[in-house]
């Protein structure tokens, strides 16, 4: 096994003979702040209604300043909600990790209730490569077998609105392109490499792309 780097936790046992990791990492804090806490929606939404009250002061007779001050009482539960968002974020991503090795995925999570997900590499059946402008990436994992894989339990290191076949995340990963084709070299090894595709480029903005064709067949 290779020596996991102190910054991450560690995994839940000691890998076997012959299994070593091949890439560790967390998911980005900007990454989970705005696109699964929605700090940046939420934000805005807090800017809309503070801009709307003082209209509604204005027309009412108040001077800007009278409006101003009087709905600035809204900055309180606005830098609150922001605040708690923040701290959830901060707990989420330090309870968070990712683990690649050469024979499975290992999704670590859970802020109260530490849990595991082992996803072997024979059961991932595609995989897709979200790409965000900040190079950070989503890298969803479509498994064979989603009977144990829970959305409550799993969130939000899981593929939004894939209620009745969720598909684990790694969510907001560091150098995607770079982990994306670890993954794939890793899944290559471990499958016949004739039924495995060779990694896509990855895309530039928001659409998604195949990190390999499905190999659904070839791990049945």
């Amino acid at each position: 096994m290779t020596d996991v780097p102190s910054q991450f936790r560690e995994l839940p046992s000691p890998l076997p003979e012959g299994e070593r990791v091949l890439w560790q990492g967390k998911p980005t804090y900007k990454g989970l702040a705005i696109r699964s806490f929605h700090m940046r929606a939420v934000a805005i939404y807090f800017a809309l209604i503070y801009l709307w009250k003082v209209w509604s002061n204005w027309s009412n007779g108040q001077s800007i300043w009278e409006a101003s001050t009087s709905a600035s009482m809204l900055l309180i539960p606005a830098i609150g909600g922001l605040a708690l968002l923040a701290l959830l974020a901060y707990l989420f991503r330090r309870a968070s990790c990712y683990t690649i090795t050469s024979k499975r995925v290992l999704i670590q999570t859970g802020v109260a209730l530490p849990i595991t997900l082992n996803i072997p590499l024979g059961k991932i059946a595609n995989a897709d490569l979200n790409n965000h402008r900040d190079g950070s990436g989503d890298i969803p994992l479509r498994i064979i077998d989603t009977k144990r894989t829970s959305y409550v339990l799993l969130w939000p290191h899981i593929r939004p609105w894939r209620l009745r076949e969720p598909e684990p995340m790694m969510l907001s990963v560091p150098e995607a392109d770079k982990v994306a084709a670890t993954l794939t070299e890793a899944v290559k090894a471990q499958l016949d490499t004739s039924a495995v595709s060779l990694v896509q480029t990855a895309t530039s903005g928001p659409k998604e792309g195949p990190l390999s064709s499905s190999t659904a067949t070839a791990v049945a």
